[in-house]
């Protein structure tokens, strides 16, 4: 005689819950996304870096965020945790801290006070005068033409790695001759 075969489990129902809440997870991301891939992108100043930074910060803090939490609830969760993932890329990068946000800031608006900007562009052009010139060569290509650790490395004809050496090196010594200008 057979054993007797356990009764088939049954699966769980599944139920679609009316979207009675104030937000839902679709409705969090469309309204923030814009607004925190700028906030960081103002931060990397590049549009790999800026739109990797700001998965990691949704995939971070969806899970997290109640449904019922109001919209500027989420915004502020949002903006703490691109907070906390820029950290994390900063020191994966450099090692140390080099980024603050303010979420009472707003996004800067997008046009510039014209002798401002010019004093800036005068400014890093002195800045990167003083550089060496492979510190002054790895500055333009990343964070002037936008291109990433792999194309400057190329263009420059060395390694990924020394490439970003090189990048966190020409970036400290550029901070301390701004710190002599600002004296």
């Amino acid at each position: 005689m057979e054993p007797a075969l356990p009764a088939p489990r049954q699966p769980p129902e599944l139920r679609i819950l009316p979207a009675t809440g104030p937000l839902d997870w679709d409705t969090i991301y469309r309204d923030n996304i814009v607004s925190i891939y700028r906030l960081l992108y103002s931060k990397v100043g590049n549009r790999g870096d800026a739109e990797d930074l700001t998965s990691q910060v949704f995939l971070s803090a969806l899970p997290r965020i109640r449904p019922s939490s109001s919209s500027g609830e989420a915004h502020a969760y949002l903006v703490a945790t691109s907070r906390t993932v820029l950290a994390d890329h900063w020191r994966r990068r450099l090692g140390v801290q080099v980024t603050v946000i303010d979420e009472n800031i707003a996004v800067a608006p997008e046009r510039e006070d014209n002798h401002h900007r010019h004093d800036q562009v005068a400014r890093i052009q002195r800045l990167l005068d003083l550089l060496p010139t492979n510190y002054r060569r790895i500055l333009t290509l990343r964070f002037l033409e936008m291109n990433s650790v792999r194309t400057a490395a190329a263009t420059m004809g060395v390694s990924m790695a020394n490439a970003r050496v090189m990048q966190h090196r020409a970036l400290r010594r550029a901070a301390e001759l701004g710190r002599d200008f600002d004296r």
